[in-house]
């Protein structure tokens, strides 16, 4: 037994996709701060591993400094001489002008 309730029943499918339609988007409008949230956060990871990189690069390069100063007598003499004008007894300092010794 087929019963035809003529324009009830297409009626009636069109509130249930729209109350589907409805649904999906309050799901949507739910969860689009969140997902907002999320693609801020993902850009400030990427930002931030960036500057690790670089205080990483700056890590190595002054442990590199300070092995080659604990470990290396003429890194230790270079700088004594650079930065404090030292020389040893037979040699002579000539110092020219506009050279800034305090680097």
């Amino acid at each position: 037994m087929n019963v035809n309730l003529g324009i009830w029943s297409k009626l009636t499918n069109v509130v249930v996709a729209l109350v589907v339609i409805a649904i999906l988007l309050l799901i949507g409008e739910c969860y689009l701060p969140v997902i907002q949230e999320n693609a801020r956060m993902q850009h400030q990871i990427l930002k931030l591993e960036a500057q690790l990189k670089v205080e990483e690069q700056k890590s190595q390069q002054l442990q590199s400094e300070i092995n080659a100063l604990q470990n290396d007598p003429k890194t230790v003499e270079r700088l004594t001489r650079e930065k404090l004008g030292y020389a040893r007894p037979d040699e002579t300092v000539i110092y020219f002008e506009g050279t800034n010794q305090e680097q």
